[in-house]
């Protein structure tokens, strides 16, 4: 969608330098300017969507206390199984 943005700019462009009046040549560039303003904005949305991770895999705070607690019993079972080093 943000390429659309683009295209219309580019056309707004070429209606601005072949504009006959200077009403519409000034209206043309506004409409380039802004139109190439939201492709920019477009862009960079999309980069930022691409960038964020997946809100589904965020861990809970009950899961992330059990997951601690698995933590601390392995390493507490480690420590009582591995002989004293001499």
């Amino acid at each position: 969608m943000a390429w659309l943005y683009l295209l219309l700019a580019v056309a707004a462009l070429v209606v601005a330098f072949k504009a006959a009046s200077a009403a519409l040549m000034l209206v043309a560039l506004l409409a380039a300017f802004g139109l190439l303003l939201a492709w920019l904005m477009g862009l960079l949305a999309a980069r930022l969507e691409s960038r964020s991770s997946d809100p589904s895999m965020i861990v809970d705070p009950a899961e992330l206390m059990r997951l601690r607690e698995q933590a601390e019993a392995r390493r507490a079972a480690a420590a009582t199984a591995a002989p004293p080093e001499a």
